[in-house]
């Protein structure tokens, strides 16, 4: 009777470590700088460079959200814009790499922490369409 008890014991610290490690695991940081709740270690984020000013991307990506989805994030300081896009959220950050040379990094996440690597694609090539 003593055995059961300790082995119900065993098994309810087993459940309870195994749930606070599903609760703590499921947390993925965004280009601005915040977290989420979402599926770690899978590719969300596809960059791109371009000879052209961090402001004057800003403003393509910008337009280019605006167009295909609702811009609701946007950080001048930091140059990040957040936005829906279908019922995916894409974060878009711009920053300076070397003089003259921007670099542009679209992530995109859905709903349940997934991820949308084809949108991102897409939304980096508006950018790019968007520069010319």
């Amino acid at each position: 009777m003593i055995a059961l008890a300790v082995m119900k014991k065993n098994m309810l610290a087993f459940f309870m470590a195994g749930l606070a490690l599903l609760f703590t695991a499921g947390c993925v940081s965004t280009l601005d700088g915040h977290m989420r709740a979402g599926v770690p270690f899978l590719k969300d984020t596809i960059e791109g460079r371009y000879e052209k000013p961090v402001d004057e991307i800003f403003a393509a990506a910008k337009k280019v959200l605006e167009f295909n989805g609702a811009l609701y994030g946007e950080n001048t300081i930091k140059k990040t814009l957040e936005a829906k896009v279908d019922t995916r959220t894409v974060f878009v950050k711009i920053d300076e790499v070397e003089p003259g040379i921007s670099r542009v990094r679209v992530q995109v996440r859905n709903k349940g922490g997934g991820t949308d690597i084809d949108l991102a694609s897409e939304i980096e090539k508006q950018i790019a369409l968007q520069l010319k």
